[in-house]
């Protein structure tokens, strides 16, 4: 059950893989028709290459194996594998949060509803089950905080790592 947070993580990212700098090109003017106070330069700094994008899935990767491997580690019982495991799956509602608000199709929300909210209400089953507490207000809190700030550490950092080399840009 524990594994299932890297094994549903992964085709969600899979999908924003394919799909996430592409459609950030072509959903800007959209976007900037829709939110018209968001100023240009905010827009500018929202595209994302392929390889930022790779880069930025790829570090988050490493966050979601280190909760699952925890996870595993503990039975279920480990604070950081239930706290991402929160985080991800309101990840999901944020996806189609998102898509609702776009009025249209997001990277990510196809496999929101059918891997990443049945995956989290799955393993959250699974560890109530097990006598896990889980669900709790400081849990929904603390996923709540962790990810928008993993989300941000992982794009900012792969700005960084993603960087052509040699362009000091």
């Amino acid at each position: 059950m524990t594994w299932g947070l890297l094994a549903a993580w992964a085709a969600n990212d899979l999908e924003e893989i394919a799909t996430m700098a592409g459609w950030l090109r072509t959903a800007r003017p959209r976007l900037g028709k829709r939110l018209p106070w968001v100023p240009d330069r905010v827009w500018d700094r929202a595209h994302l290459s392929q390889r930022e994008v790779n880069t930025a899935i790829g570090l988050m990767g490493v966050l979601i194996a280190a909760a699952a491997a925890d996870g595993a580690r503990t039975g279920g019982r480990s604070p950081f594998f239930r706290t991402v495991l929160a985080g991800f799956g309101l990840h999901g509602v944020v996806h189609l949060a998102q898509s609702a608000a776009y009025g249209g199709y997001t990277p990510g929300v196809a496999t929101s509803p059918t891997v990443v909210i049945p995956y989290s209400l799955w393993a959250l089953r699974r560890l109530r089950a097990a006598g896990i507490p889980v669900g709790g207000a400081r849990e929904a809190a603390a996923g709540l905080a962790l990810l928008p700030a993993a989300v941000a550490g992982a794009h900012a950092a792969a700005r960084v790592l993603a960087r052509p080399r040699g362009t000091g840009a």
